[in-house]
C-alpha cells in the first residue's frame, strides 16, 4: 500500500522546471500551501530554453528575482532578420514601454538557481527525486502517487547508477498543477491529446566560442524552408540554433519521440567544431567569427503542437506540458510564466476568496485561443501597402520568432508594418482575465 504524506497540501506543482517553481513561487507568495515536485535529481544542465522575454522579467520582478537575473545575464536590445547574407528587417526592443525593454539572455540552469533560493526564503523545498505515477480526481480533490526515487551503484567493470524506488507516497491536493514538460505525465493521466499542425521541425544547436566579439543583437535567419538564430551569451560566448531542412535531414527524422543532446567536452572535438562553421559560411556568410570551441552540440525535434485543453477539474497544464513551438523566440517557456502567473492567480482566488471554478475554464479558454494565435490557427499579421515586400512574404512566420508576446509583441510587429491585435481582445473579455 502507497504511504500516507501528512504533509498539507493545497496546490502539488509537478515540474520544477522554470514555469513549476515560478508557478509555486507565486501560490506561496499568496499563502497558498504548496508542494513542489521533480523526479531529475537537480536543476537542469543543457536546456534549449536561454532568453526572458520583456514581460517574463516584469513578473519575475514582482517575485524579486529580476535583479538578479540581470546582473547575471546579457541585455539584447536589437532584434535583426537576415536572409543568407542580407539584412532584411530590425526591430529595436528598446522602444518597448516598461520598465524592462530588453530581453535577457540568461542560461536556464543559472535562472532555476536563482528561483529554487526564492523558494527556499518561503521555506518550500523542491523535492527532487520524486516522480508522479498515477493521478485521480474525487469528491473535490486530486490524489497523486509519487515514487520517491533512489539512485543506486551498479557494475564493476563499468560502474554506472540505475534508479529505483525507495518508497511510494499518495498525496491529497486540492488542486494540481502540470508543470512536467513535453512528456507530461498529468496531462497523460487526464487523457488529453495534443492538436498539431505542419510538420516537426529539426533544429541543430551549439553553444560555441569565438576569438572575436560576437554582435550583441539577436539575429534570426529565415529563408523559404528554414530559420536560424544567433544568441550571444556574452562577447565570446552564444547559440546557434539552425532549422534542418528536409532534404538534408538525418534518415531517422522525424520520429515519435525526439530529443536527444549531444554533450562533448571542452575543447570541443575537431568535427563538431568544423561542422558548425561549414554550416555558417553556408547559411550565415556574414557571420565571420572563427569558431574556438564547441562546448556542447545538440539536434532535438520541435513540433507546433497545442493541448486540446489547458486541464479539466483539479488538474491543470502550463508551460511546455502544454504547448510547443519552434525555439526563435522562445515563446514556450516565456509564455509558461504568463500561464504560471494567471493561474497562480485563479487558483487564489478559488481556495481563498471562494472564486467560481469556472475562472479555471476562462483560463483554458483565453490561453489556447493566443497560442492559435501565435501558431497561425487564427488571424494573423495583417499586412498593408507600406509594408516591406520581405516582411509580407514572411508575415505569417514572423511572430512566433519574435521574443515577446501579448502587447509587446503586437508593438514589435507594429515596427514592421505588420498589424497584429492580439488574441484576448478578439473577445469579450471574460472574469479573471490577466492577459494583457
Amino acid at each position: 500500500m502507497p504511504g500516507k504524506d501528512k504533509t498539507p497540501c493545497e496546490v502539488l506543482v509537478v515540474g520544477a522546471g522554470p514555469v513549476g517553481m515560478f508557478t509555486a513561487l507565486r501560490l506561496a507568495e499568496s499563502g497558498i500551501g504548496v508542494q513542489l515536485i521533480d523526479q531529475a535529481s537537480g536543476i537542469a544542465g543543457h536546456s534549449c530554453a536561454c532568453a526572458l522575454h520583456p514581460r517574463t522579467l516584469q513578473l519575475l520582478d514582482e517575485a524579486g528575482v529580476a535583479q538578479d537575473a540581470i546582473k547575471l545575464g546579457h541585455r539584447i536590445d536589437t532584434v535583426a532578420f537576415y536572409e543568407r547574407a542580407l539584412p532584411r528587417a530590425e526591430l529595436k526592443l528598446s522602444l518597448l514601454p516598461g520598465e524592462f525593454p530588453f530581453v535577457l539572455v540568461l542560461q536556464q540552469n543559472i535562472l532555476e538557481g536563482l528561483l529554487e533560493q526564492k523558494l527556499k526564503e518561503r521555506a518550500i523545498d523542491v523535492r527532487w527525486n520524486y516522480r508522479l505515477t498515477d493521478l485521480t480526481m474525487k469528491n473535490g480533490t486530486a490524489t497523486a502517487t509519487i515514487d520517491e526515487l533512489a539512485l543506486e551503484a551498479k557494475g564493476y567493470g563499468v560502474p554506472h547508477a540505475e534508479t529505483s524506488v525507495k518508497k511510494t507516497l499518495s498525496v491529497r491536493a486540492d488542486f494540481v498543477v502540470g508543470a512536467d514538460g513535453q512528456g507530461s505525465i498529468v496531462r497523460q493521466r487526464l487523457d488529453i491529446d495534443y492538436e498539431r499542425v505542419g510538420n516537426p521541425q529539426l533544429f541543430v544547436v551549439y553553444e560555441f566560442e569565438t576569438e572575436a566579439k560576437l554582435p550583441s543583437e539577436m539575429r534570426i535567419v529565415l529563408d523559404q524552408n528554414t530559420a536560424g538564430v544567433l544568441w550571444p551569451f556574452t562577447q565570446n560566448k552564444g547559440r546557434w540554433s539552425f532549422q534542418w531542412s528536409q532534404a538534408d535531414a538525418p534518415a531517422d527524422f522525424p520520429q515519435k519521440s525526439r530529443s536527444r543532446f549531444i554533450v562533448v567536452d571542452s575543447p570541443g572535438p575537431e568535427d563538431s567544431r568544423h561542422h558548425l562553421q561549414k554550416l555558417l559560411s553556408v547559411r550565415v556568410p556574414w557571420f565571420k567569427n572563427t569558431v574556438k570551441d564547441v562546448g556542447w552540440a545538440a539536434d532535438i525535434q520541435f513540433e507546433h503542437q497545442l493541448a486540446r485543453q489547458f486541464g479539466r477539474d483539479r488538474a491543470w497544464l502550463v508551460g511546455d506540458a502544454a504547448h510547443q513551438t519552434g525555439p526563435v523566440g522562445m515563446q514556450s517557456m516565456n509564455m509558461g510564466f504568463r500561464e504560471g502567473a494567471d493561474l497562480a492567480a485563479k487558483l487564489t482566488r478559488i481556495l481563498r476568496d471562494k472564486g467560481s471554478p469556472d475562472l479555471l475554464e476562462t483560463y483554458n479558454l483565453e490561453h489556447r485561443m493566443e497560442w492559435k494565435q501565435l501558431l497561425g490557427w487564427s488571424v494573423g499579421p495583417q499586412t498593408s501597402a507600406t509594408t516591406d515586400e520581405w516582411v509580407r512574404e514572411h508575415s505569417a512566420r514572423i511572430p512566433a520568432c519574435i521574443p515577446a508576446s501579448g502587447r509587446e509583441l503586437t508593438l514589435l510587429l507594429n515596427q514592421l508594418g505588420l498589424g497584429f491585435e492580439p488574441a484576448h481582445l478578439q473577445k469579450v473579455g471574460a472574469e479573471g482575465a490577466v492577459l494583457v
